[in-house]
């Protein structure tokens, strides 16, 4: 089967998705919303040049991949939610639907994580203990827990 001809900026689209760890099925999603055409995941995948399927890209395709995906690698900044305000937003919002919806537990559960985001913040604890038993080094904290946030169709 022959490959779809795509234009440019699709192709470009592509390229720069999968360079930034989107996967194939979420990168024709976004194919079909942000350009109205459907493609498949396996022709996705042929623009991959670290996957089998896409090891004949072409040499263009290849640099805007490595470049892009350089570029994402050094600069999370971009990233929303790498940002402690844009994850504590959100999980305001969350721990207030929660509430509204009577699910204190799951509001109990997203209050503690807030507060573990801000710094275990809700205990006095980490004022009191500085060292473990018998003045051996804390054990490591437990790592957090990010939910994955709905879309609420923000791009």
């Amino acid at each position: 089967m022959a490959k779809a001809k795509l234009n440019h900026d699709v192709k470009t689209f592509i390229v720069q998705a999968l360079a930034c760890f989107d996967a194939p099925s979420v990168v024709t999603a976004a194919v079909k919303k942000e350009f109205g055409i459907e493609v498949s995941r396996q022709l996705v995948e042929t623009h991959d040049p670290t996957k089998a399927a896409g090891s004949d890209t072409a040499a263009r395709w290849r640099a805007l991949f490595e470049e892009t995906r350089k570029a994402f690698l050094e600069d999370t900044s971009k990233i929303a939610i790498s940002h402690r305000a844009v994850r504590l937003r959100a999980l305001q919002r969350m721990a207030e639907k929660a509430e509204g919806m009577g699910n204190m537990a799951l509001a109990a559960q997203l209050h503690e994580q807030a507060a573990k985001e801000c710094g275990d913040a809700y205990s006095n604890r980490h004022k009191l203990e500085h060292t473990g038993k018998d003045g051996k080094d804390l054990p490591a904290p437990a790592p957090v827990t990010i939910f994955q946030l709905p879309d609420n169709g923000r791009s």
